[in-house]
């Protein structure tokens, strides 16, 4: 059925007619977003989306090394020159080019997953250098694992997972129910990042998973090796998992420790998320001004929370009000969903990403058929998979729309923004329209290089949290 679209400049005049009055004081009234039959609910307001496009097959790929990429590099080449006869202290790293070229001599040649900031450097070089056909970026790790079993049954050969470890628990079921040797017997390659390794500083959710990543691989029956960081040791242990998998048809793991590669990055063509007035963070300062004291926060995995943090530190606001969602990605919108059903009196926003949101997106489903009337879900989009590497996600694709699909799956309103003021406008909006509803907010990619990480832990977190819930 049609939507009855107006323009959000619309949104804007009748927001400024109304004053402050009907902005803070709206109580239970509730005005309108668009409908699913076009319309309106409570009162006149009526907000839309504007539609503007760009292809993600017009993407071109160079191969200049990052900055920061390059000064490690050479910090450690000259660690190596230092070294002298003591060979045993220089350190290696994999070009990957070269990786890559010795993979497809083991008759790999398809490729998918979704990207880790540990593979960002050889993600990259797939994307740059593979034909669309021969490499998918997924909504989640494990329908990489059912691709590449649909490429094995109409192909007979293996193709290559990408994931990082934490995805491992979204592959547990097609790998055990479909690719196990005692069920369908699927080869496939398994490239994993192996966040949290042991002995290395990470975040609390990373060395959780890192401990745990062999013991879940042995208990799926899946052999694993670490990937050497150098071409020589590569080839023979990608020749090692190509006989394995020849014998057994069954998957193989190679674990890549941190900074296993050498530095390439990816440059795409112009889109049109990079004429977006906003990058997130400033879209999440936009939102937060205009939140109110007892308004309830979820925050999405990646740098979207960390930015949030800081923000909240910047204008003193404290954090008892939002929920970091560190781990677990996809399933922030499930958590705010959760809070907003028992918390029926405060206003919920779930703060949420296009590949976040994708990677799960039936909580869509279930959020539209609970549908809570203080559920408010923002998705700020910047078409690309910005917290480990900036890949494209599927939302570059110049058909998505998420607004459609929100109202499909049972959201009441949804609305598309891309400035400030139309930012803050719609959340006074949101606040006020009868929920779920949706809110994207397109921005161009890319975040501070001095990001820091929130200083309080995950428990404190969730003291804090608690806490603010419970003051009704």
């Amino acid at each position: 059925m049609a939507l009855n679209r107006l323009t959000v400049q619309q949104l804007l005049n009748v927001l400024k007619k109304q004053g402050t009055r009907s902005l803070s004081s709206c109580g239970t009234q509730r005005k309108a977003f668009v409908t699913p039959e076009g319309q309106e609910q409570g009162s006149s307001v009526t907000a839309t989306r504007t539609l503007t496009s760009s292809s993600a097959d017009q993407q071109t790929f160079s191969n200049p090394k990052t900055q920061e990429g390059q000064e490690q590099l050479q910090q450690q080449q000259a660690r190596n020159e230092e070294a002298g006869s003591f060979t045993e202290l220089v350190r290696d790293f994999l070009d990957p080019a070269d990786f890559h070229a010795a993979v497809k001599r083991q008759n790999i040649d398809f490729f998918c997953g979704v990207p880790d900031s540990l593979l960002k450097d050889y993600c990259a070089y797939v994307t740059a250098n593979e034909e669309q056909d021969k490499h998918v970026i997924t909504a989640n790790e494990g329908a990489a694992i059912a691709l590449a079993g649909g490429y094995h049954l109409s192909s007979g050969k293996t193709g290559m997972v990408y994931l990082q470890n934490s995805g491992l628990g979204n592959i547990v079921n097609p790998i055990m129910s479909l690719a196990s040797t005692n069920v369908y017997s699927i080869p496939m390659l398994l490239l994993v990042g192996w966040r949290g390794e042991p002995g290395k500083r990470d975040e609390p959710q990373h060395v959780t998973q890192g401990k745990a990543t062999p013991g879940l691989l042995a208990a799926c029956g899946i052999p694993f090796q670490v990937l050497p960081d150098y071409i020589e040791g590569a080839e023979q242990t990608l020749y090692t998992a190509r006989k394995h998998m020849e014998v057994t048809n069954g998957p193989y793991c190679l674990l890549v420790k941190r900074q296993t590669f050498l530095p390439y990055k990816l440059n795409a063509q112009e889109n049109i998320f990079d004429n977006m007035p906003m990058n997130r963070e400033e879209a999440v300062d936009e939102i937060i001004k205009v939140l109110r004291e007892r308004d309830v926060v979820v925050g999405t995995t990646g740098m979207l929370s960390r930015e949030l943090f800081e923000l909240r530190e910047k204008h003193g606001h404290g954090h008892e009000k939002d929920f970091l969602t560190v781990g677990s990605m996809g399933h922030a919108s499930s958590i705010a969903l959760g809070v907003a059903m028992q918390r029926s009196r405060r206003q919920v926003f779930c703060l949420d990403g296009d590949g976040a949101a994708l990677m799960h997106m039936g909580n869509m489903s279930t959020v539209g058929n609970m549908s809570p009337s203080n559920y408010n879900h923002i998705i700020i989009n910047n078409g690309a998979h910005d917290s480990v590497g900036g890949q494209p996600s599927d939302a570059l694709n110049e058909n998505f729309d998420i607004c459609k699909v929100a109202l499909a799956l049972g959201y009441k309103q949804a609305i598309s923004v891309s400035n400030p003021e139309e930012v803050q406008a719609g959340v006074e909006a949101m606040r006020c329209a009868q929920g779920p509803v949706l809110m994207e907010i397109k921005v161009r990619k890319g975040s501070r290089k001095n990001l820091g990480r929130p200083t309080r832990t995950p428990i404190q977190n969730k003291a804090d949290f608690m806490h603010f819930l419970a003051i009704e």
